[in-house]
């Protein structure tokens, strides 16, 4: 709603504008507004302007309410023909675009950090070991019932565990390998 009135005043702010807006604002019919305006302690004084026409203005839209704000700036887009246009967000401050460009004078020959968080995934096993595979996925997910081990060893290839260590998945890896399935770290 405020990104709709500050683009009504910026609209108002253009000299074509502002003809066109007092005779909106006269066809709006704000003898209401004016009468809440009396009713509300008069707002600050803003930046001397040497029309008497748009103080008169500024005054009439500051004393709406978003109702009327937004029934204004819906009128005005008509009137005008202004189409809607998405503006890019700023960024939140001026710190992390500092960052950015000390980071891109830096050269690019660094080494790409080594990966410490895997995945464990059984990608397969030997006929022969699917008992034993079995029992080692039920011991290893506590909460899988004999039936559940046996319906997850079927329907391979499945992640066994996620974010574990380096040296866990290795362990891991190491342990499924010795009883005939073939694990894969990712």
């Amino acid at each position: 709603m405020a990104a709709r009135c500050s683009f009504a005043l910026r609209a108002l702010a253009r000299p074509t504008a502002s003809i066109r807006c007092s005779r909106a604002l006269s066809a709006r019919g704000l003898a209401t507004a004016t009468e809440a305006a009396k009713s509300t302690p008069p707002p600050p004084p803003a930046a001397a302007t040497s029309d008497p026409r748009i103080t008169r203005i500024v005054d009439d839209i500051s004393s709406l309410t978003l109702l009327q704000a937004s029934d204004l700036v819906s009128l005005l887009k008509t009137r005008l023909n202004i189409t809607e246009v998405a503006m890019p967000a700023a960024a939140p401050s001026a710190a992390p675009a500092q960052a950015a460009a000390a980071a891109s004078d830096e050269p690019a020959a660094e080494k790409p950090k080594e990966k410490t968080v895997f995945n464990v995934k059984l990608e397969s096993f030997d006929a022969g070991a699917k008992p034993k595979v079995i029992r080692e996925v039920k011991a290893l997910v506590p909460n899988l019932t004999l039936m559940d081990a046996k319906k997850f060893v079927e329907s391979l290839p499945k992640v066994l565990k996620e974010n574990l260590s380096k040296e866990d998945a290795e362990k891991l890896q190491k342990a499924f390998e010795s009883i005939g399935a073939v694990v894969k770290l990712e």
